[in-house]
């Protein structure tokens, strides 16, 4: 079989619903947003840890609701009455806790969206409690929001994440590869991305193509 060589291509994540690996980890959370349209309130906050695929999440279910999508470091410039006239997603809110134009346009966008009869999805890597938020107003109004989590990776979503990472990345490393990964790094998914990362710098550096030996010879087994 002809082995794939790293070349230094843009990563392209997958963001469908059938580019998303479900397991034991995420079937809840996936659960929750397919089931949208009964969310108490309309709202729903999901969380996990980085890399996890909250964003992943958010586009699917952007799709299944005709939802636009939002970085709560965004929100102080952008045009709220706009964005609350549809489904909206909100992405790592939990990254704007003491900023005050933030926190006031998430507030205010909470409060329109919900007036017109639309739904909101907010996505962070803890629950809005722990945020550290300084407006108690808006803190409240999360608190009361449906909570969905995607709990660490087992061994099944482990190995199917670096696939996907690497497949992102152009690459598509054989399953004795991606076992010996699976096996070698933390179970985590920073793990996972910060691995994909550095054996595809590797391959490239060395102009080889992704190996088992290479990956041992990275993490440290060569």
């Amino acid at each position: 079989m002809q082995q794939q060589l790293s070349l230094a291509l843009p990563v392209r994540p997958a963001l469908g619903r059938g580019d998303f690996f479900v397991s034991e980890a995420n079937a809840t959370a996936l659960a929750a947003i397919e089931g949208w349209q009964g969310w108490p309130g309309r709202k729903m906050v999901l969380t996990g840890p980085e890399g996890a695929g909250k964003t992943h999440l958010a586009h699917v279910w952007a799709a299944l609701a005709a939802a636009t999508i939002v970085q709560a470091t965004a929100l102080a410039e952008a045009e709220i009455p706009a964005l609350a006239r549809a489904p909206v997603a909100v992405e790592d809110a939990d990254r704007i806790a003491g900023d005050p134009a933030a926190e006031a346009a998430l507030f205010h966008l909470h409060n329109l969206v919900l007036a017109e009869g639309k739904a909101l999805l907010v996505t962070a890597r803890d629950a809005p409690g722990r945020w550290g938020l300084a407006l108690p107003d808006l803190e409240s109004r999360l608190q009361a929001a449906t909570l969905a989590r995607v709990q660490p990776p087992d061994d099944r979503l482990l190995f199917a994440l670096l696939a996907k990472l690497f497949a992102d990345r152009q690459l598509t490393p054989g399953p004795a590869t991606l076992t010996y990964v699976t096996r070698r790094i933390d179970r985590s998914f920073a793990a996972a991305a910060e691995a994909v990362e550095r054996l595809d710098r590797a391959a490239l550096e060395a102009k080889r193509p992704l190996t088992r030996s290479l990956a041992a010879q990275v993490l440290g087994d060569g």
